[in-house]
């Protein structure tokens, strides 16, 4: 027999350990569940190690600029990457912990690790999940199981060994020359970073500008502050080609002209994000997901399936950790306070 609860909570992102303590707090009897790390994409490999690493870099960026300060290091320095990795670990750590702790401590709380998958049925009475050898069952499902980087259908990119935004921050040496494919908000993240720890960097995009969805006056901005600190672009690159090139890698930009290559010591791709319901069971409960896989919701973050929300990255309604808590704010409220709220009356800040 199903473990019955008044309430699941799938994933530990930025909206459900909140929605989560919430209900718990409201008198239900919950469950929240996590399948690797606690905290979701912010916490481990998100907003929390990228700006660690930021912070790292910007150090480096001060300390071999200080001479227009007035400001001399006598001898020099350099950068030891396996210190700031460390560092970076340190913090992801203490944030991963701090989650965990904080919801095994919550009352009324059940936490469970493993991978959820709903079981149906579909309709409006309880929804069963499975985790491992255990089933639960409960009138009230909520999604948060975020996202990962998506892997473009590039030729020859399987050959080759490569980084997305999450491998990228293991590295505990700086590449000699990082090529990163994607020329929006992550891709151009790590090219400042790598840019400050040392590294030669490239980035190519194949659209006519950097961070083609912001204005052109911006695009342009962000583009002539990169390149004053030295890194180089290579934009239009229509026709994308990977292979390997010594011990580095190759990446054509040109199907017309084969010779047309940028080469470097390592790769990154960094082309965007995709939501983590292929192998939720969603189908089970009739949930219903668009074209790319985003579970549908409405305008208060109910899918079509009575009973089951979808909150955060999954749900294709932003893809931030504001957004992400907005979402527990937005389902908090007309659940338990009685409130009216919607998704299309945030502000985006």
């Amino acid at each position: 027999m199903p473990t019955p609860y008044d309430a699941i909570v799938i994933g530990t992102g930025q909206a459900g350990p909140a929605l989560a303590a919430r209900l718990a707090k409201s008198g239900r009897k919950v469950a929240i569940i996590e399948r690797k790390r606690f905290g979701g994409t912010c916490v481990n490999v998100g907003c929390v190690p990228t700006k660690t690493l930021v912070a790292s870099a910007r150090a480096a960026h001060v300390a071999r600029t200080g001479e227009q300060f007035g400001v001399m290091i006598d001898g020099g320095f350099r950068i030891d990457m396996a210190r700031v990795k460390a560092r970076k670990d340190e913090v992801v750590r203490q944030s991963t912990e701090g989650v965990e702790q904080w919801l095994r401590n919550t009352k009324g709380l059940t936490v469970m690790q493993g991978h959820a998958r709903l079981e149906g049925p579909p309709g409006d009475g309880p929804k069963r999940v499975r985790v491992g050898d255990e089933v639960l069952e409960a009138p009230e499902i909520f999604i948060n199981v975020g996202g990962r980087s998506s892997v473009p259908d590039i030729p020859g990119l399987s050959d080759v060994a490569w980084l997305n935004s999450s491998s990228v921050m293991n590295l505990d040496t700086v590449p000699q020359h990082l090529l990163i494919i994607g020329g929006s908000y992550i891709g151009l993240e790590f090219a400042q970073v790598m840019r400050r720890f040392g590294a030669r960097v490239t980035v190519i995009e194949k659209g006519p500008r950097l961070i083609g969805r912001e204005d052109d006056d911006v695009s342009d901005a962000i583009r002539a502050i990169l390149e004053r600190e030295g890194i180089a672009f290579r934009l239009n690159a229509s026709c994308l080609g990977v292979s390997k090139h010594g011990d580095g890698v190759a990446v054509g930009v040109h199907c017309e002209n084969a010779d047309e290559q940028l080469v470097g010591s390592h790769l990154l791709v960094a082309v965007g994000r995709v939501p983590n319901t292929a192998d939720l069971g969603l189908e089970a409960a009739g949930v219903a997901v668009d074209a790319r896989g985003f579970i549908t919701v409405d305008d208060q973050l109910r899918t079509n399936v009575p009973g089951i929300w979808a909150l955060g990255d999954v749900n294709g309604r932003g893809a931030f950790t504001h957004t992400s808590w907005n979402d527990y704010e937005i389902v908090a409220a007309n659940l338990l306070d009685g409130g009216a709220r919607r998704v299309s009356e945030r502000i985006p800040a």
